[in-house]
């Protein structure tokens, strides 16, 4: 110790010989000396490193306060270079595991469903759903008073239907301005505050968009019948025989209400053609100026915060250019007698050749919109009456996108309901659809009857219950939740359809007057009679109701894996019920879901599913008393309209085993990790 002490002594004097202090010692006196102006640094510095080579440092321990040129003697000794090495090199293997696993893990995660996949669709018809200034009709301020409501519901999609400046005309048609709200609902200041209130609330607004045709009083309309400028070829217009109000159209092609699609027009001295109303003329996709325009309207609605739209009668938008007659149904009829939409095949005026392109020229448009994160911008398709094998078309084609989904509303024509025929809707959509697309399913819309009239009131738990079951985007409309029913009314003080405006009722909120709807003493058309005990205040106090199902349900499928992203595997369906599963790869547990739409019957699962033990819980049930007991599985019986999710513990899953392998189902493939609680698709 006092050698070791004797050299750290020597190397400090030999330093103050350099006149250097290291501020170590307190109290040391060392002489200022003027620098000597002959000398230099090199002298200096050249006087330091020979002064230190001539030292020996063996058995000096390194100590506080040392110089750098000391350290560096130190530092090259291999019991402090190797651990800095091993340390250096720890460092740069940790740091290229880190960036191997995020990669690793971004290249095998599934992709995140975007937010029109995680949850329901709430569709509303506007002039029904609130009336906020007292004048009957429902507006736009009414169903933002109505959003916590919508919340409830486990909603995460608001779907509205036309508000545009419109005569109304068919109820959501004839637009006669695009860029303007309707008086009845509102301005655009009011839409503005509706949209900024729905993202407050975490939801996203899509809104109807019907591109076919406009009203006969739009400003293009009126320009064109004078022929002006580039208006003059907005519409579809052709030459035709008018004498004694008599008209001879250009060829038998109908409107979908019946009757010529062709109008004379005595402005023009021509007829112009209209696949729907003569009030709404159809316009000409095959004019670019036509398609710029449509583009522009789309591009300001997005600009406004709209999150997607619902493209409507997209199949009409091109009609065939060589106007021949269309071919009759029954040959042997009379020409003169075809006067109905359906006595005609429709080969020249529906899904032609370039259609498809138009729709792809509106999802590039949006595609525009959709760069900013978490702002991707939906579209959908109505193109109803059409085989599901042509409305699955709109979904594109591999390399190249059109709709995120065609809307898929064949369960609304059903108008019995069976094992099979639900069976049938099902596979045929799933075995049809192009792999990696999302589906979804509605049992209800403002053109079809509602629920409760097509099928009876003891089908709404049931068939919510399918909704929520299935794989893909459930879509509700207004007061499906509560069971709603068509009115039955005369005097309607509407001139048209009647059958699809019996869906149209004003939502039933409470038993006050007009079903809380309204606190006008007129409203635009009455309440369903049954508002006393059907209606949201009713329910959310009634443990049995079919509003708090709907919330289990709504519930249920946000916060399970199983109904989001997993397989269907179908069992079993005969004429009374449908039995099929849930399970997704990585979860040791799987839902059956049991639905019976026939008479009452007793099933025995444990034909169906090899391994059941003879007892599983009911996680829900459309008799809400059964829920979270326990079932026996060798005869479980089922009156009419009920339906159950059974919850099993098996890792046997049926979309590995040979026998149901054509009969399991998945939209994207992902498997699940317990051990990192993460999603793969490695499976």
């Amino acid at each position: 110790m006092a050698e070791d002490k004797s050299r750290r002594d020597s190397i400090r004097m030999s330093m103050k010989g350099c006149q250097e202090n290291n501020g170590f010692v307190d109290n040391e006196d060392i002489l200022e000396q003027a620098p000597n102006p002959g000398s230099s640094a090199d002298n200096l510095q050249h006087s330091t490193t020979s002064i230190l080579a001539s030292l020996d440092f063996k058995g000096v321990q390194p100590y506080a306060g040392m110089p750098k040129e000391v350290l560096f003697q130190f530092s090259g000794q291999a019991r402090y270079r190797v651990p800095r090495e091993i340390l250096f090199w720890l460092t740069v293997a940790s740091v290229l595991v880190l960036i191997a696993s995020t990669i690793a893990i971004i290249a095998l995660s599934p992709k995140c469903l975007d937010w029109w996949q995680e949850g329901p669709m709430y569709q509303i018809y506007p002039r029904s759903f609130k009336d906020s200034d007292k004048d009957g009709n429902g507006d736009l301020k009414g169903i933002q008073d109505k959003l916590d409501y919508i919340t409830a519901l486990n909603v995460k999609t608001v779907w509205i239907t036309s508000f545009y400046k419109s005569s109304l005309k068919d109820f959501r048609y004839g637009v006669e301005d695009f860029r303007e709200i309707d008086p009845i609902f509102g301005t655009m200041n009011d839409f503005e505050n509706l949209v900024a209130a729905i993202h407050d609330k975490g939801l996203k607004l899509i809104i109807d968009f019907i591109p076919n045709h406009t009203s006969d009083k739009h400003t293009w309309f009126q320009l064109s019948r004078t022929r002006m400028g580039k208006y003059s070829d907005y519409y579809i217009w052709h030459d035709c025989t008018h004498e004694n109000g008599t008209t001879i159209p250009p060829n038998n092609w109908l409107s979908v209400y019946g009757n010529s699609s062709w109008h004379f027009d005595e402005v023009r001295n021509q007829c112009y053609f209209h696949q729907f109303m003569k009030e709404q003329p159809d316009l000409n996709f095959r004019n670019p100026d036509v398609q710029e325009e449509i583009k522009e309207i789309i591009r300001f609605w997005l600009t406004k915060g709209v999150d997607g739209f619902s493209f409507d009668a997209v199949k009409f938008l091109l009609e065939a250019k060589h106007l021949r007659d269309e071919i009759q149904v029954n040959k042997t009829q009379i020409p003169d007698t075809v006067t109905h939409y359906s006595e005609l095949y429709h080969d020249f005026t529906t899904t032609q050749v370039g259609m498809h392109d138009i729709v792809r020229s509106f999802r590039q448009t949006m595609d525009q919109f959709s760069r900013e994160p978490g702002r991707y911008r939906f579209m959908g398709t109505e193109a109803y009456a059409e085989s599901i094998d042509r409305t699955i078309m709109f979904y594109g084609m591999p390399f190249i996108q059109e709709a995120d989904f065609p809307f898929n509303n064949y369960l609304t024509m059903l108008d019995t309901l069976s094992g099979n025929s639900v069976y049938e809707v099902i596979t045929s959509w799933m075995e049809n659809m192009p792999e990696g697309k999302w589906p979804n399913w509605m049992i209800g819309g403002p053109d079809s009857s509602r629920l409760t009239s097509r099928l009876g009131n003891e089908y709404v738990n049931m068939m919510n219950m399918l909704l929520f079951t299935l794989p893909g985007t459930p879509i509700t409309y207004y007061g499906e939740e509560i069971g709603m029913g068509n009115i039955v009314a005369t005097n309607l003080n509407e001139s048209y359809d009647t059958n699809t405006l019996l869906s149209k009722s004003p939502m039933q909120w409470d038993n006050s007057s007009n079903a809380g709807f309204s606190e006008a003493s007129h409203t635009w058309i009455p309440a369903n009679s049954d508002y006393h005990t059907v209606n949201v205040d009713v329910q959310m106090t009634q443990p049995r109701s079919a509003l708090k199902l709907y919330q289990d349900l709504s519930q249920l499928h946000a916060n399970e894996l199983l109904l989001s992203r997993g397989w269907f595997c179908h069992l079993r369906n005969d004429s009374h019920y449908v039995v099929y599963t849930r399970e997704l790869d990585g979860i040791d547990r799987i839902f059956i879901v049991i639905l019976n739409f026939g008479e009452s019957t007793l099933l025995n699962l444990q034909n169906m599913i090899s391994g059941l033990p003879t007892r599983v819980r009911i996680r829900l049930s459309t008799n809400s008393t059964n829920k979270g007991s326990e079932v026996d599985t060798s005869g479980i019986f089922l009156d009419k309209g009920d339906g159950l999710i059974l919850e099993h513990n098996t890792n046997n899953l049926l979309h590995h085993q040979t026998a149901f392998r054509d009969r399991c189902f998945v939209s994207n493939r992902a498997c699940y990790s317990s051990v990192l609680n993460i999603l793969y698709t490695s499976c």
